[in-house]
């Protein structure tokens, strides 16, 4: 053999030796990933499924809606509307760093605010991005297709009837807890408990399949309120009406049920807009009618009647001398604008006598006074529940001076709620029975207290009858075809030093039917600064409004209508 015939020997030999060097080490290779995916797919599958599992299986939240709140009649108050929340994974959402600007303006966010945000949160897994978007924004925010980002479904509270009940229903924060008003006093009630489930997301972080479920929501309950909404826009309009009229500073309006104490109507001006968060300043939004408190002035006579009633030495027909128009009380003057002279218990009432109620007063034991003040409710709580309420200041008749009994009489050293005053009020419409106040709707109204004579509130009752009479403070008060029974208030408020001569509250209190009373209702008007200024005039005219459309919306029958001449009707037959 030739030198060259072996040298392409040897180089062939060599190179099937490489060639079968390789294809041993390709087969050995390949037998090692068949082994492995062998153990991997046949023995070991619980580890491949718990690394699919952590990269793929989330836990999802299923938010729970809060109760609907309605009025009386199932008229929503309160709803919840879905709506979703943007949320992502800053550590995957920073991937896609080039895409940040454009998913900033879709969000309506600043670019370089939601750079900060995603850059401050890298330690994070989860941060919300925007809170409360319509579902297509949401669904616009997903067609960007952006790794991590992902949203949330929740509800947010909306108010039908806006400003209308806003002081009453109150409002929830963002989480839909409530805050302010029934939406906190029944936040026990109306708030649901979340639910959770397991679901498969693709590699962009949306849900794919829903896997299981792990603990199913629990919706809140529904909270149907003792609200009457046709009396509540009623008494809404008619006090912004006047408010506006007279240039008044605030003013409230409850009305109440006087067979159960159930509220039907509770309404504040100025108002706001629970549906408008930038309206949600503590100014606008506490419900006056219930945390506020003034003095009654002489709104609180009637009670002081009953109290003298109640004492048993006097009767409806008894008399006050009242001569010679005016009584000294310590260093102190009380008088009347007129010598009324020798009058009735009625006549105090309806003529508004300082000096009357001032001496009725005076007359009686302190206890007898102070006891039959708080029978009505005076210095307490009502029942009512709601955050914030105020109990007044009705002070112990052990720390009284004459004084104190005396001012006491015609409606000053004591301060009141509207809703406490509505509530007396009440009592005397119901015969002396006390009613709980109530701000929900009751299937069955409960039996009540006694706690003053049937006959000393039916007498009273009587006498405030006169006050609405042509020659009383409150004939602006009267309403066409029904009798009323209510009295006038006017008092000065109280100012740096003593109490302001410019500065008034205008209040007038009053039941309708006077014959079998449904309705008690309360007009307080601060800070009047027109031409009128007392109780007889800018707010007896709004219980007139009140009571003259809510009487006809609940159908009570007339109890004063005009006598038929049957002269005449034996004339329209004989046509």
């Amino acid at each position: 053999m030739t030198r060259g015939a072996e040298t392409k020997n040897q180089t062939a030999q060599r190179f099937v030796g490489r060639v079968t060097l390789v294809g041993v080490f390709f087969t050995l290779l390949a037998v090692s990933l068949v082994a492995r995916a062998v153990h991997l797919q046949v023995f070991n599958t619980e580890f491949l499924n718990r690394q699919a599992d952590s990269r793929h299986l989330r836990t999802e939240v299923i938010t729970a809606h809060r109760g609907t709140i309605t009025d009386r009649n199932g008229e929503p108050l309160a709803i919840s509307t879905p709506v979703d929340s943007v949320w992502a994974n800053p550590k995957e959402l920073a991937l896609a760093e080039d895409k940040i600007p454009q998913l900033a303006r879709v969000l309506e966010l600043d670019e370089q605010s939601l750079i900060r945000q995603i850059t401050f949160s890298m330690n994070k897994d989860f941060v919300y991005l925007r809170r409360h978007l319509s579902p297509d924004r949401a669904e616009a925010v997903m067609a960007l297709k952006l790794p991590g980002v992902n949203i949330q479904r929740e509800y947010r509270r909306y108010y039908p009837a806006g400003e209308v009940v806003g002081h009453l229903v109150g409002f929830t924060d963002i989480d839909d807890k409530g805050l302010e008003g029934l939406e906190l006093e029944f936040n026990h009630w109306l708030a649901g408990e979340s639910g959770a489930k397991r679901v498969l997301k693709d590699r962009l972080g949306r849900s794919v399949e829903n896997v299981e479920s792990i603990r199913p929501p629990h919706h809140g309950k529904d909270l149907r309120t003792s609200i009457d909404l046709r009396i509540q826009y009623v008494a809404y309009r008619a006090l912004k009406t006047a408010i506006q009229a007279n240039n008044a500073e605030s003013g409230s309006i409850v009305v109440l049920d006087t067979q159960t104490g159930e509220v039907l109507a509770i309404a504040n001006q100025p108002t706001y807009n629970p549906n408008d968060r930038s309206q949600m300043l503590p100014e606008r939004y506490r419900n006056r009618a219930i945390t506020d408190i003034f003095e009654p002035g002489s709104s609180i006579k009637p009670l002081v009647v009953a109290a003298a009633l109640e004492s048993g030495r006097y009767r409806p027909s008894s008399v006050i001398d009242t001569s010679p128009g005016f009584v000294k009380v310590g260093a102190k003057t009380i008088e009347d604008k007129h010598n009324l002279g020798r009058i009735s218990l009625t006549t105090i009432l309806a003529r508004s006598s300082n000096v009357g109620a001032t001496k009725l007063a005076m007359s009686l034991q302190p206890d007898q006074l102070w006891q039959t003040m708080t029978e009505f409710g005076l210095g307490s709580l009502t029942a009512s529940g709601f955050p914030g309420e105020s109990a007044g200041t009705l002070t112990h008749f052990n720390h009284w001076q004459p004084i104190s009994q005396a001012t006491l009489a015609y409606g000053y050293g004591l301060s009141v709620t509207p809703l406490q005053l509505a509530q007396a009020y009440a009592m005397l419409g119901s015969n002396g029975v006390m009613h709980p106040v109530s701000l929900v709707a009751l299937d069955q109204a409960g039996d009540g207290a006694q706690l003053v004579s049937k006959e000393s509130a039916l007498a009273v009752r009587r006498m405030l009858e006169e006050v609405v009479q042509p020659g009383g403070t409150g004939t602006g008060a009267a309403v066409a075809g029904y009798r009323i029974a209510g009295k006038t208030g006017t008092s000065w408020k109280f100012a740096a030093g003593g109490y302001s001569k410019d500065k008034y509250i205008a209040i007038f209190a009053g039941l309708a039917p006077a014959s079998n009373p449904r309705l008690a209702a309360v007009i307080v008007i601060d800070e009047p600064s027109g031409e009128l200024y007392y109780g007889g005039d800018v707010a007896a005219p709004v219980f007139a409004d009140i009571m003259a459309d809510s009487l006809r919306l609940l159908a009570v029958p007339p109890d004063a209508l005009p006598a038929r001449d049957p002269n005449s009707a034996m004339q329209a037959m004989s046509r």
